[in-house]
């Protein structure tokens, strides 16, 4: 067995033993006022997070690109309180466009 291998059962092993761990919490310690409001925004900084790294860096360097053109078009859409699927087709055909007329 190889260094591999000790690290995938090792990682299983903790991947098991945290959600087991989670569904043994008690429902008073999940119920409290503070720890609702940090549950509802860690999706939130999870998906910024997602969405900044996606779309400034490329591999391990900073970069600036057409996807930078997507995000500003979908913050603008989202400020003008566009539907959700304008949103998203408007940032891809934007950064689309660019893309396409870069290369």
């Amino acid at each position: 067995m190889n260094q591999y291998w000790i690290a995938v059962i090792g990682t299983s092993a903790i991947a098991f033993a945290l959600k087991y761990s989670g569904h043994s919490v008690p429902e008073k310690w999940l119920s409290h006022p503070k720890i609702q409001k940090v549950n509802v925004l860690i999706p939130i900084a999870l998906l910024s997070a997602l969405v900044a790294a996606q779309t400034f860096t490329e591999k391990s360097k900073l970069m600036i690109d057409h996807r930078l053109l997507g995000l500003s078009v979908a913050i603008l859409a989202l400020l003008l309180k566009a539907p959700f699927p304008v949103v998203v087709l408007s940032a891809a055909l934007s950064s689309a466009l660019l893309y396409n007329l870069s290369i």
